[in-house]
């Protein structure tokens, strides 16, 4: 009787436990994968094996991309949802709204994700409740249009391209106008809905815009290449919103370091493996910026940085 007894206790401990180390899996999704995603990404991922969960040992760590597509962010969502992991990790708002429709029992802690009210991931950020949580990319906007007129204090109109399909980019534009208004700039826009319209949609900015600013669009940003082409070409200078851009052509960015990123968001992971509530954590914005500036790219460009930006960059870019 006695080990009967023993066996039933047992087994309510065991129900009302967190979730052992070696029995975890984190499943990952993002809506492209481009260097800032994919550094959240690896911040998330070294915060689990700090803490002691060991891809390969005692944690089965998943990702997928959507590869630009939201009804494959959809797919990939519902298929999570139906495996059933410890918790699921949106990266970005498409996949991070597809997750959160998919699922009311599984832990969600999104990331990078500019407008979470916005975009209708949780009611309120400091009691998400429910089975969500996570971290705000929200741009310092208003820092950006300062370093414009810092770098440029000639510039009338700053060109806005993003993806107007974009919660995140559609909720910045409205920051960006009211800000450029206060700075006496106008705000020019265009939009590609997909990568493969990027490029058009930059060379539609040539001749209107005196700048060219890119927001933590995704999928702006997984074309970059190409709007870097025509600013080039053009000699327009182009900024963006996301320093891992800065390397790949843009003239300066101000912004967050995105494997910082993902590092605050894994330990949001780590508190929920642990035995937390998600919608008892408050989700909050992440913490940081970086001034990062490109020589030569401001050079194709024809720009001259004053010596006040480039004692402030904490990173340059030959």
């Amino acid at each position: 009787m006695r080990s009967v007894l023993l066996a039933a206790v047992a087994a309510t401990l065991a129900l009302s436990l967190p979730a052992k180390a070696e029995d975890v899996t984190v499943a990952v999704t993002a809506i492209v994968e481009h260097p800032a995603l994919d550094a959240a990404r690896k911040g998330v991922l070294d915060v689990l094996t700090a803490a002691g969960y060991k891809e390969g040992e005692n944690l089965k760590f998943v990702f997928q991309s959507a590869q630009g597509n939201p009804a494959t962010a959809a797919q990939i969502a519902r298929q999570f949802a139906g495996d059933g992991p410890n918790v699921i990790v949106p990266i970005s708002t498409p996949s991070a709204q597809a997750v959160v429709s998919s699922t009311r029992d599984i832990p969600v802690v999104f990331t990078a994700v500019s407008d979470p009210l916005g975009a209708q991931l949780v009611k309120n950020m400091d009691k998400p409740g429910g089975n969500v949580t996570g971290l705000s990319d929200m741009s310092p906007v208003a820092e950006h249009v300062a370093l414009i007129k810092e770098i440029l204090p000639n510039a009338k109109t700053i060109g806005y391209l993003y993806n107007s399909g974009e919660a995140n980019s559609v909720s910045l534009l409205a920051v960006l106008k009211v800000e450029a208004e206060k700075a006496g700039l106008k705000v020019v826009e265009s939009a590609a809905t997909k990568s493969a319209e990027v490029q058009g949609a930059a060379r539609a900015l040539v001749g209107r815009a005196d700048a060219i600013y890119i927001p933590t669009d995704n999928t702006i940003i997984s074309a970059l290449e190409g709007a870097v082409a025509v600013a080039d070409e053009a000699k327009l200078p182009l900024f963006t919103a996301d320093t891992d851009s800065v390397s790949r052509g843009s003239v300066a960015a101000l912004g967050f370091n995105y494997y910082d990123v993902g590092k605050q968001t894994g330990e949001i992971v780590v508190r929920i493996l642990k035995g937390e509530n998600p919608g008892d954590i408050p989700g909050k914005v992440a913490a940081g910026s970086d001034l990062v500036i490109n020589k030569g790219a401001a050079a194709k460009m024809g720009v001259t940085f004053p010596e006040s930006v480039l004692k402030r960059a904490t990173k340059t870019i030959d």
